[in-house]
């Protein structure tokens, strides 16, 4: 597993810090399936407690195609994040080209106000040993 680049967003007081991961052992260049992990810290650096709800990624290949995926929580848990605290996850992308990136936003109440905000994920790159050239955006 080789470390890539990290990348971070704040949207009010949430801190959102990635880094991503190039997974070698579960690449197949020539069956054209690249795979990263990415790790995600989602620090609440505020004085109210938070809690993610759902989360809506755009993951957008080097050819230009976007997925769109949207769903509850992140591995299977809504964290509840308290003032101070911080939630940290692992988890995986794959693509059928050599790099990409992907982006998106953490949908959160504020569970005492009930006062719902996103937070933003910062866009941040898949990059492989395999590409050959640069990724616009």
């Amino acid at each position: 597993m080789e470390a890539a680049s990290r990348f971070e967003a704040r949207t009010q007081d949430v801190v959102v810090c990635v880094r991503t991961f190039w997974l070698d052992d579960h690449s197949q260049p020539e069956e054209h399936r690249y795979a990263w992990a990415y790790h995600i810290r989602i620090a609440n650096e505020g004085q109210e407690t938070v809690q993610l709800l759902s989360r809506s990624w755009e993951i957008i290949d080097a050819r230009g195609h976007v997925e769109h995926v949207h769903g509850d929580g992140v591995v299977g848990e809504q964290p509840v994040i308290g003032a101070g605290e911080s939630f940290e996850y692992t988890s995986g992308a794959s693509l059928e080209t050599p790099s990409g990136f992907m982006r998106g936003v953490y949908h959160m109440i504020a569970p005492l106000s009930l006062r719902r905000f996103d937070v933003r994920i910062p866009a941040f790159s898949l990059d492989s040993p395999h590409q050959t050239g640069l990724l616009l955006h």
